[in-house]
């Protein structure tokens, strides 16, 4: 059973900065493909980040490069989204999601997927 669980969601002015956290077990770190996803209201999931357990190559939607980070932490079980230059339109519901992926790409369909975690909430105010 893949468990995920994420943490670190706030509120911050537009230009902020948040680190998100993704926690799982070691073995679903290294054999799974970690994606962000994220949600705001009236608008459909989509796709921020990606990782590759197996590889740790990255990707992200074109909307967050350059200020998003995705990255692993095998000592503390966690993948972490960097965020940076926070924008009133990042404000969403943010989902780590697993799948055994050999590869990834952000701007795939969240229905790959196979395994969620509840959602942090992050707000950015201008």
């Amino acid at each position: 059973q893949v468990q995920l669980v994420e943490s670190g969601g706030d509120s911050v002015q537009s230009g902020g900065s948040l680190r998100l956290s993704c926690a799982a077990s070691a073995s679903t770190l290294e054999r799974y493909t970690i994606a962000w996803y994220r949600q705001a209201p009236g608008k459909e999931r989509e796709g921020v980040a990606c990782i590759v357990g197996l590889t740790g190559s990255t990707h992200y939607t074109d909307s967050v490069k350059g200020r998003f980070t995705v990255s692993k932490d095998n000592a503390k079980k966690t993948v972490l989204l960097e965020m940076n230059g926070l924008k009133p339109d990042d404000t969403a519901v943010y989902y780590c999601a697993a799948a055994p992926l050999p590869a990834c790409n952000a701007d795939a369909p969240s229905g790959i997927f196979d395994y969620w975690g509840q959602g942090t909430q992050v707000t950015v105010s201008s």
